[in-house]
């Protein structure tokens, strides 16, 4: 230890006499000295390319946040916190690195970060709601509208119903919010869930499967705490002494955050029928475990409904033993301006009509008295569910005459229609009613909540005419979601087939069961050979604005899977291949991201990290305290890291290691910084040659940058210009009556096998970091492009032509937003030069081609020139087989 402290006491000495004066910059240092320098000099560079490799990661986070923003794909919680934990997790460390290549110069930026990290949590960690002193079980008769925090929607409005308007409901109690809380925080359950929904890939379906079994079972095999449970079996004491004979119980769902304005969660929960005394515990925990059904939680990862939000409350009401029962809609979902209510009614329990098994009775009722019947459609209902005489639901087939009766009559239909108009005032909505008809011939509600009209307007129903000039391959059924969309078909009949179902495929299935919701969010249309339009995967259809044909016979063997197909659930026709209409177009994408709760947590912590405010280096404001964001301390770090890398050898008289200026005949300013052996010889004065350069990957970098002319930016068009003046009033970065550091700063950072390049090309910024040695395991190609000076959306088809490009030259390559980001690795020598060749050419040729990407075909003109432009530089055919080295 005392021959390093006496190493570093020398290095500290001749390093002060150089800075002070006392040996003068033409005196050269002693060998030994020398050589600290250069260790110094290896040690700075480590730092500052790990900084580069931490702003590398940090950049590509935010571009994903900002993707992500938009709101066109799901995400979850998950999503949100672990890219907030991996965006600040790099930005500290660009801090740290910047603090080692300047130590004490930047410390102010520590404080920066902490204030803005203080900013971004409370987005990102959620409290739970204070319900300590909330009972953990409560009676229905108890139960308001007001106690939907408690008791969650479902049973908030039943209580309503009953206590308020004095309807008939099953008579029972609620396992409350604080119930549920109590059971997960006894057991230790929700500490364990959060640490594998944290861990899983929520994009990948089979990962979800497991995800959702494991934790299901992990619920399932929990105890109830004590407490939980003698009150609960204190509630059913109750509830039997004022029932004659056993009770026997359904056990529904009632979670927080469901039958909330905009948010059905329709058939996404479990519900358990006709459960026996003995069994309600155990009853209890299987619908509790059905928050993590796989369809409930694709559900809320498509709806950005976070998951500590979702408090698994449940009803266990007295089971009404249906004469006949259904679903009722107070206006009709598809046309809001239609004067009339909608009810579909089956046999028995209501179990066929929301779970879309069979096909249901309807009848469309007048609102005005006396409620006349306008319109019925009489089924033939060839089966029906009943209580078991012991437990659970049973089936039985309808024989006779009873197989096309209607299961309501026309007095009956007008009482309910009465019954549904005084709960739909009471709401002042459209109501959404599960009802059933009892033994003695009163109605009980089983359910109301509001209705989610989505349908299309009657103009554009009649302006989407039925093409008879089109192949038609089915025809009939019921539009259960309006709307025109083309796919490839899609036959999903098992769970495993819904593993392999594909983004904008056509779900084609005999039944239209509620767990064939979880491909909702992936589906462009759905045609179901049953189903109906009050069922749960017809609600959800219409939620997510999928157009959706059930009831169409022979779908299954008519649309194999493969066929490409255009349904429109509007005419009620599927024509064969892609159909041509306005409507598919017209009809704007339902971003149901937006304004949901992880999407405000999203936008609220990427406040405080994508904005950039630092734009001018040169600028007097341009300092840590003015870092309001995390993309700020970036920007900062990032300009000083170079600043300080390029002005170490001038600062320490190590004139070797000064940056110096290549001298070429290219309009705009590079800088070289030889880290080791990059230089054929070291240079005096503040020029190097391109001659005397000996980096293999800036020679081939270069090689490509000049090897075609640039005539200048391309003739823009007015709404090009447009487009780059629109965004010249919001970026003063890019004002070009301003000086911008964008024009002139491209730094290289060489040694022979090693190239960094730093580089401002108009208004966007590129990087490149490469190694070629002879070991092909070590080479490397990273590259990122990003900005522009036109509007996102012209940005966002440059990156993507950027992309395509290289991905065709064997980059790996992907998109976020406006940024590109590519990376080749594991290739020979040549292979590698003649990639760089490429990169060299896009980076100068892609400049300022933003302002004229407007359509696919300037895309593909420009796509075209260039791929002739890079054939001659690779020396090949560009399409490369992945393990080709070259």
């Amino acid at each position: 230890m005392m021959w390093k402290r006496e190493r570093a006491g020398k290095l500290r000495k001749a390093l002060r006499k150089w800075v002070l004066g006392d040996v003068g910059p033409s005196t050269p240092p002693p060998p030994e000295e020398l050589e600290q320098l250069r260790l110094a000099f290896k040690a700075r560079y480590h730092h500052f390319k790990l900084l580069l490799n931490a702003n590398n990661r940090a950049l590509e986070v935010m571009a994903e946040m900002e993707e992500m923003i938009r709101g066109n794909r799901p995400f979850g919680m998950t999503f949100v916190r672990s890219r907030c934990t991996r965006v600040s997790t790099s930005v500290f460390q660009i801090i740290r690195h910047l603090d080692a290549l300047a130590p004490g110069k930047y410390t102010e930026l520590y404080d920066r970060f902490r204030d803005i990290q203080k900013k971004i949590n409370p987005f990102i960690h959620s409290s739970a709601p204070a319900t300590r002193a909330a009972p953990l079980v409560v009676a229905l008769e108890d139960v308001g509208a007001h106690a939907a925090d408690l008791v969650g929607a479902k049973m908030a409005n039943l209580g309503e119903v009953a206590n308020r308007l004095g309807f008939r409901v099953p008579r029972g109690f609620v396992v409350t919010a604080r119930g549920y809380q109590r059971f997960l925080a006894e057991t230790g359950l929700q500490a364990e869930i959060d640490r594998r929904l944290q861990s899983a890939d929520a994009e990948r379906l089979d990962e979800l499967y497991s995800l959702s079994a494991d934790i299901q079972q992990l619920i399932i095999r929990s105890p109830l705490p004590s407490d939980l449970r003698e009150a609960i079996e204190e509630q059913l004491k109750l509830l039997q002494n004022r029932t004659a004979g056993p009770v026997r119980l359904a056990l529904r769902s009632s979670a927080l955050g469901e039958d909330l304005p905009g948010v059905s969660f329709a058939g996404q929960y479990r519900s358990e029928l006709n459960v026996s005394a003995d069994n309600v515990l155990q009853a209890y925990k299987e619908v509790v475990a059905g928050k993590y059904g796989l369809t409930a939680m694709t559900y809320r990862l498509h709806r950005g409904i976070r998951d500590e939000d979702i408090a698994m409350c449940v009803g266990c009401l007295e089971m009404v033993d249906a004469v006949a029962s259904g679903v009722l809609y107070t206006r009709n979902p598809l046309n809001l301006r239609e004067d009339e209510l909608v009810i579909h009614g089956v046999w028995g329990l209501p179990k066929p009509v929301v779970d879309g098994s069979a096909v249901s009775d309807l009848f469309v009722v007048s609102r005005e008295p006396p409620h006349r019947v306008l319109r019925r459609d009489i089924a033939d209902k060839s089966l029906r569910f009943v209580c078991d005489p012991d437990e659970g639901v049973c089936r039985l087939d309808v024989v006779g005459a009873e197989r096309s009766e209607p299961c309501l009559h026309e007095d009956q239909a007008a009482a309910l229609a009465r019954l549904a108009l005084r709960i739909e005032a009471h709401y002042g909505s459209p109501q959404d009613i599960e009802w059933a008809l009892d033994p003695s011939g009163d109605f009980v509600v089983l359910q109301s909540r509001p209705l989610l009209p989505t349908g299309m307007p009657e103009e554009a129903i009649r302006r989407n005419a039925s093409r008879r000039d089109a192949p038609v391959l089915l025809e009939g059924g019921s539009t259960a979601s309006a709307g025109v969309a083309t796919g490839t078909a899609f036959v999903v009949q098992r769970d495993v087939d819904a593993l392999q179902f594909p983004p904008g495929g056509v779900l084609v299935t005999a039944q239209a069961l509620p767990r064939w919701a979880t491909l909702l969010g992936r589906a462009a249309a759905v045609v179901s050979e049953k189903g109906s339009v009050a069922g749960h995967l017809a609600n959800v259809a219409r939620e997510f604005g999928v157009p959706a044909l059930f009831g169409v016979p022979d779908a299954c063997r008519r649309l194999s899977t493969g066929r490409i197909v255009t349904v429109d659930a509007d005419q009620r026709v599927v024509y064969d291949g892609r159909i041509e209409m306005p409507e598919i177009s017209e009809r704007p994408q339902r971003k149901l991201m937006e304004g949901s709760p992880v999407h405000r947590a999203l936008e609220g912590a990427a406040r405080w990290i994508v904005p950039l405010n630092l734009l001018d280096p040169d600028s007097p404001d341009f300092r840590p305290g003015n870092c309001r964001t995390f993309h700020d301390i970036t920007r900062f770090c990032h300009e000083k890291a170079v600043f300080e890398m390029f002005r170490f050898g001038e600062t320490h008289h190590f004139p070797e290691r000064s940056s110096k200026q290549l001298v070429c005949d290219v309009p705009m300013q590079f800088w070289v910084i030889n880290l080791d052996d990059g230089f054929k010889a070291e240079t005096e004065g503040k020029f190097v040659s391109l001659e005397n350069i000996d980096s293999i990957p800036m020679r081939a970098l270069w090689e490509g940058m000049v090897a075609v002319p640039w005539h200048g930016p391309p003739p823009v068009d007015t709404r090009g210009f447009l487009s780059v003046l629109l965004e010249a009033t919001t970026n003063p970065g890019l004002d070009p009556a301003l000086h911008s550091p964008y024009a002139i700063r491209n730094y290289f950072m060489i040694s022979r096998h090693f190239c960094s390049l730093q580089s401002r090309f108009g208004f966007h910024f590129s990087t490149v970091e490469a190694l070629v040695s002879e070991r092909d395991s070590e080479n490397y190609v990273s590259f990122q492009f990003k900005g522009g000076a036109a509007n996102l959306d012209r940005r966002i088809i440059r990156a993507r032509l950027v992309a395509g490009l290289l991905e065709e030259l064997g980059f790996h390559a992907e998109v976020k937003e406006d940024a590109a980001f590519a990376r080749l690795e594991g290739h020979g020598p040549s292979f590698m030069v003649s990639r760089l060749r490429a990169l060299g050419y896009l980076i100068i040729h892609t400049r300022q081609l933003d302002m004229v990407m407007t359509d696919g075909y300037s895309v593909e003109r420009y796509r075209s020139q260039m791929l002739d432009h890079l054939r001659p530089l690779v020396g090949e055919c560009l399409q490369v087989a992945a393990g080709d080295s070259g």
